[in-house]
């Protein structure tokens, strides 16, 4: 089924009115405090008005969906950890024992976890979404990643459960796990941007020296056999991604096709987004990018969807960890707009003498 058969399920995804955007900041400069003064607070509460196209914006009801996934490349030693530890991690997360679950409970925020791409025999555990598409990917050096079919069919599952969710949250935020996927991720970036191999591939779960040249040879020798056309997300996608990336990137389509707020978290999140934004850029309006990872090709796929990151604090962990923490900033940059005084309704003059 074609990309265009699928996006057809969702109302049409537009760039967000620029007219909201001055309905936002003309109620920014009626409230008690110097025109600017929240900074970047006042750009954030101003772009959910326009996602929202209201002056009340509310983003109270949030939810993380973290998708998982394996990944054959793994078997050229990328990774210092086992494929095992992708299931062992999904049931973690089922027992409210991984970093999400601290911060999503701290944020007040919901964690789904997804179960599109396991490599198990075993049935995806009870708790979990059973959305298995495939056992993981293929290895990208010895053949594509996945089949046109399989990219289809996980970037339906995220639509899917993106639309679930937006039925009752105002804020999704982006996660995931897959031993092997910062591989996949710095692999995409380098295809979408045309960046060496070298410059984008970070250690991932903790790489060594030896590992973390071995993976970069692995991503060069992909790139290579594989050939990924920068201006075919799907392509790109099919040939060096993977099934949890491929989840997310319908997660973004179907949260700016609702109107939501779309919270990316670190690498992999923010590759998966920008092969969202390179399908349909409109789909750049609605996102919001939590935090700058460490993994160094994550500032080129900033640049990429045109966005700043809220935060740094060194984090490369993923799990939709950095959205979780993005989700109270958000919220306090909307309690600002839609809670301060008005000059006009506080008595507060607000002409300077």
């Amino acid at each position: 089924m074609p990309l265009e058969h699928i996006l057809q399920r969702l109302p049409p995804i537009q760039r967000i009115d620029r007219a909201w955007i001055a309905k936002a900041e003309a109620r920014q400069l009626s409230l008690t405090k110097p025109p600017g003064s929240l900074g970047r607070l006042e750009e954030i509460a101003n772009r959910v008005v326009a996602i929202q196209q209201t002056l009340a914006p509310t983003v109270d009801a949030a939810q993380i969906i973290v998708f998982a996934g394996d990944h054959g490349v793994t078997a050229e030693g990328v990774a210092p950890y086992p494929s095992a530890v992708t299931a062992q991690m999904v049931a973690n997360f089922l027992a409210g024992g991984a970093a999400v679950n601290a911060l999503a409970a701290a944020a007040g925020a919901g964690v789904t976890v997804v179960d599109i791409g396991v490599a198990s025999e075993a049935p995806s555990p009870a708790g979990t979404r059973g959305r298995r598409v495939a056992p993981g990917t293929r290895n990208m050096v010895r053949e594509p990643a996945m089949t046109s079919d399989e990219v289809l069919a996980a970037i339906a599952v995220g639509i899917e459960q993106c639309l679930d969710a937006a039925q009752r949250v105002d804020m999704i935020g982006l996660g995931e796990m897959g031993i092997g996927n910062s591989t996949a991720a710095a692999a995409i970036t380098a295809a979408l941007t045309g960046l060496p191999p070298a410059t984008v591939t970070g250690r991932g779960t903790g790489a060594d020296d030896v590992m973390w040249q071995r993976k970069i040879a692995v991503i060069e020798a992909a790139l290579r056999a594989r050939q990924p056309d920068p201006q075919d997300g799907l392509d790109v996608l099919a040939k060096v991604g993977g099934l949890e990336i491929a989840g997310l990137v319908g997660v973004v389509l179907a949260g700016a096709a609702t109107r939501r707020v779309v919270v990316t978290d670190g690498f992999i999140a923010t590759a998966a987004a920008a092969i969202a934004v390179q399908l349909v850029p409109a789909a750049g309006d609605y996102l919001f990018a939590a935090h700058r990872s460490i993994e160094p090709g994550h500032a080129a796929l900033l640049h990429f969807i045109a966005q700043e990151p809220l935060f740094d604090l060194r984090m490369r962990l993923g799990e939709g960890s950095g959205a979780a923490l993005a989700f109270g900033v958000i919220r306090a940059a909307v309690a600002a707009f839609t809670r301060m005084a008005t000059f006009e309704s506080a008595g507060v003059s607000d002409r300077p003498v």
